[in-house]
């Protein structure tokens, strides 16, 4: 029985990482206050912080699904920090603060949590982890920096960055899941899928 599945997610990145493997997803964008939910729960790791805002945007999107009335559902939704330096680094929102995250982060590396959270609307049944990788950033000049920053891309982007993007050429090296990077892990999903008994390839489009 083929399965559908709903991103709860407004990200192009984590859209593209899932139609480029097979599944073209509908979307639903949660509208929960991410700032509120981190402030509350702090102190918290990065990891554990953004397992906690997927779980929050996914039962947001699970109360009141208006994209469709199917509910052979598979609901997926993510949340993405960069780890740098003992500190949890999400959009950077302006300008100021994407250049100076650039400047502290050039020449070093940091560590790129994704959190998943999963829900079989059939069964019922709920997974939730985490995947990331090492991120190593190149020694990046100050015009490249402002360059970059300019072009608005690392404003709306957890930890400022793309790997396939504008920054792809500033990023040196990868250790670990780098579609997690990307914002969503496609080898986690499957062994939740697979734990939930779904088979993956019921996920692929028709």
């Amino acid at each position: 029985m083929s399965r559908t599945v709903l991103l709860a997610s407004a990200s192009t990145s984590r859209y593209s990482l899932l139609l480029n493997a097979g599944i073209t997803p509908l979307v639903q964008v949660s509208h929960v206050d991410e700032d509120a939910i981190a402030t509350k729960l702090s102190p918290i790791n990065t990891a554990d912080l953004c397992v906690a805002l997927a779980t929050a945007k996914g039962e947001a999107v699970v109360k009141e699904i208006t994209v469709t009335e199917n509910r052979n559902l598979l609901v997926i939704a993510a949340d993405s920090m960069l780890e740098f330096e003992g500190q949890s680094f999400g959009k950077p929102g302006s300008p100021d603060v994407a250049i100076a995250r650039w400047k502290g982060m050039r020449g070093k590396s940091g560590y790129l949590h994704t959190g998943h959270w999963v829900m079989d609307l059939v069964s019922g049944q709920v997974r939730s982890g985490v995947a990331g990788a090492k991120v190593e950033f190149a020694d990046i000049s100050d015009d490249e920096i402002t360059a970059y920053v300019n072009t608005g891309e690392p404003l709306s982007v957890a930890g400022g960055f793309t790997h396939e993007g504008k920054s792809a050429a500033f990023i040196t090296k990868m250790t670990g899941d780098s579609p997690a990077v990307g914002g969503i892990s496609l080898a986690l999903l499957r062994e939740f899928a697979k734990d939930m008994s779904i088979e993956w390839t019921q996920l692929w489009d028709l």
